[in-house]
């Protein structure tokens, strides 16, 4: 992996800056941990039978950014990018049609689109999407769920990486 290039939030910073800081560092974290990899290598699953690859997280996270900003907040009209009704967990799969290139261009592009939604948005508004039992989110609900996201998923990129080439490391 490259030099770590990840900020931390300042640990007296205001609670919006707080979250958005740590979500960045989070994002960043899971960037680092694909770094200097292959496709194939991005494609390759840590022990079987599990089909988790480094490339399916990002392709997954896309589609949670999609989700919770663009699609909860925001209350855009649109469909998921990997997943559907019928493939559930299509976002964590890969093909032989799918390449990195594109899977880092569809997740840049819904950071840029949940950067806009937030900062759109102050902490305490409310979602246009509302939760199963008829609940809108706040957006601060949404920036530390996707904080939580992120670092769960960070742990497992930790032992994908750590198993396609040793590298550890936070």
């Amino acid at each position: 992996m490259t030099t770590d290039k990840r900020t931390e939030p300042e640990t007296t910073a205001a609670e919006r800056e707080m979250l958005t800081g740590f979500l960045e560092y989070h994002r960043d974290t899971l960037l680092m941990k694909c770094e200097g990899l292959t496709d194939a290598q991005l494609r390759t699953p840590s022990v079987t039978p599990s089909t988790l690859t480094l490339m399916g997280l990002v392709r997954h996270v896309a589609d949670v950014e999609r989700w919770w900003f663009r699609m909860v907040m925001a209350g855009e009209e649109i469909e998921p990018l990997y997943y559907s009704d019928e493939d559930p967990d299509g976002d964590f799969r890969t093909t032989g049609e799918t390449t990195w290139e594109a899977t880092l261009a569809d997740w840049r592009a819904e950071v840029a689109a949940a950067r806009e939604v937030t900062a759109a948005h102050g902490l305490d508004d409310l979602s246009v999407r509302k939760s199963r039992r008829g609940e809108p989110f706040n957006l601060r609900w949404i920036l530390t769920h996707m904080i939580e996201e992120y670092a769960r998923h960070n742990g497992h990129a930790d032992l994908l990486r750590e198993a396609i080439d040793g590298v550890t490391g936070e």
